[in-house]
């Protein structure tokens, strides 16, 4: 951290990644940043705080409610991040996304987490790559709205560049698209496209409510 010797936070780590959050907002609010938060919940190793496990006595199976307290942890310290936005005057104009990078996995021992899709973290199933997708930007995505046309995590870059009124890096193909136009009310209809997903010879194609999945090891197409 900043150069220093190899420390253990105080204290649960969401909640420590979330105190450098709100410390950051609080640093930058005067001019235009960019933050990429990515707590630990909900992620292995299975760990949450006595109090969010003690929350939460309805939930008897014991790997669940440890699940679930993470949950709860996670969803606070969102919040906690969002109010801070408001309380420094920055929430009508920060662009909020809200996302994951895959599924959970199997090895967590959960067998129904990613219901009601099949597949696991690693796999290109929808329960492998099928995550929320949250964006708040007051004033320009409607509230409550909700968008059909599939999304990935690509789109990211050049939505978060337009918000800004920055252009794409030159001299590069970029695969994403910028989803603004498409979210404000009223606006155009997002063209089709496929979407692909690598990972060395496993690869997989979705386009038109169809994928196709294909695996070299071993050799099986779906």
């Amino acid at each position: 951290y900043n150069n220093s010797a190899m420390f253990a936070p105080k204290g649960y780590m969401t909640d420590y990644l979330t105190d450098e959050a709100v410390s950051a907002i609080k640093a930058n609010k005067n001019r235009p940043f960019f933050m990429y938060y990515a707590p630990n919940a909900i992620h292995t190793p299975l760990q949450a705080t006595k109090a969010d496990y003690d929350a939460l006595p309805q939930i008897k199976d014991h790997r669940l409610r440890v699940y679930a307290a993470m949950v709860r942890n996670l969803d606070r310290n969102v919040g906690r991040v969002l109010q801070t936005l408001k309380d420094e005057g920055l929430d009508d104009n920060t662009l909020v996304i809200f996302t994951s990078d895959n599924g959970a996995p199997g090895y967590i021992g959960l067998p129904d987490v990613n219901q009601p899709y099949r597949g696991w973290k690693l796999t290109m199933f929808q329960g492998g790559l099928r995550v929320p997708y949250v964006a708040k930007w007051p004033g320009h995505i409607p509230a409550g709205s909700q968008y059909a046309p599939p999304v990935s995590n690509i789109d990211i870059l050049p939505t978060a560049l337009a918000a800004a009124g920055a252009g794409l890096p030159p001299g590069r193909a970029i695969d994403g698209v910028n989803l603004l136009p498409y979210l404000a009310s009223g606006g155009p209809a997002q063209p089709a496209r496929p979407l692909f997903w690598r990972d060395g010879p496993y690869r997989a194609l979705q386009d038109g409510g169809w994928k196709l999945i294909e695996s070299a090891r071993p050799r099986k197409d779906w």
